[in-house]
């Protein structure tokens, strides 16, 4: 059974704000990334998951237990690190963590210590006065001290500095060795890109494309830049395009930028050889490879001008676009 579990959860607030038949799970052991901009639906999702908002539409569990039912129960081994931090104004860091402590009746301080100095807090000073990074630190201490099975991040990284938030992967990285379940809402790419097994793409309230993470990384589908040393070659080339295409080795020809001598193919990995010996045959300034990243798989759905989703063509991920 999914640790987490959102099936059908439909909010509309109006106006196209809300989500929208939201279907997905997060296995045990699991980083599930959740991809969007800000106001795409992201954070209304994960209020549900926490049971703080009733569904339209649907539901959201929680190990099993309805989310808006079973609010107090679901919270007891649940970790929570919400986008926006209220804090307090009137307690220091260091009450505040005792606070949090004796509401989850926790005695042994022992993790809570390693986490403040793994994420350099320094908790003594009143909250009203700290800065949004170290307001940030303390909340990412707040929610792993009690050790929790099951993690909702939503943003976790917003107003730390580079430094940090990489210390921040490599805890989620370390956290996930030990079996955590982990939904993290990102619009990070590098952030989603570097933990996560599993990702949703979520647009305008609506999930667009969800895919395992490891079918991008490792497309079938291959994209190269050539650019030819001469108008001739060039022109050569596009002549014999037309006799190539689908006979000898198929390949596509995705782009070109004509005043620049300058072609993308796209190709699939096991014609990549055949297309070098192919290619020799031309006077080249250059030949290599271009790099599909989540962000150009991201920016497919986002941007009219980029025409990326066709290098997955023939791959799991095009599959896997609803």
């Amino acid at each position: 059974m999914p640790i987490i579990q959102v099936e059908h959860l439909t909010k509309d607030f109006g106006y196209g704000r809300g989500v929208f038949d939201v279907t997905f799970n997060v296995e045990k052991g699991e980083v599930y990334g959740f991809l969007g901009p800000n106001g795409a639906g992201k954070t209304t999702a994960i209020r549900h998951i926490m049971g703080f908002s009733r569904p339209q539409r649907g539901c959201t569990r929680v190990n099993g237990l309805n989310s808006w039912k079973n609010y107090y129960k679901i919270q007891k081994n649940l970790g929570y690190l919400p986008g926006e931090i209220a804090l307090p104004d009137s307690l220091t860091g260091i009450q505040f963590i005792k606070m949090m402590a004796d509401l989850r009746k926790m005695s042994d301080m022992t993790y809570t210590k390693s986490l403040i100095e793994r994420f350099e807090l320094e908790p003594s000073g009143g909250l009203k006065r700290m800065s949004l990074g170290m307001k940030r630190k303390l909340a990412i201490v707040t929610a792993f001290m009690h050790d929790p099975a099951v993690l909702v991040l939503d943003e976790p990284t917003s107003g730390l500095d580079p430094v940090m938030q990489d210390t921040f992967i490599k805890f989620i990285k370390s956290e996930k060795e030990r079996g955590k379940t982990i939904l993290l809402s990102s619009h990070i790419f590098s952030e989603v890109d570097a933990t996560c097994d599993k990702i949703s793409i979520i647009k305008d309230g609506k999930l667009v494309s969800t895919f395992v993470a490891d079918d991008l990384r490792h497309s079938k589908t291959k994209t190269f830049k050539i650019e030819f040393r001469s108008k001739d070659e060039f022109e050569r080339f596009q002549k014999n395009h037309s006799k190539l295409e689908n006979v000898s080795i198929p390949y596509e020809l995705a782009s070109v930028k004509e005043q620049r001598n300058q072609a993308n193919i796209h190709i699939d990995d096991v014609n990549v050889n055949e297309f070098i010996e192919l290619i020799s045959g031309y006077s080249l300034k250059f030949f290599s490879e271009i790099k599909f990243t989540l962000e150009d798989y991201f920016m497919s759905f986002y941007d009219k001008n980029r025409k990326t989703k066709t290098a997955m063509n023939g791959g799991k991920i095009a599959n896997a676009v609803n």
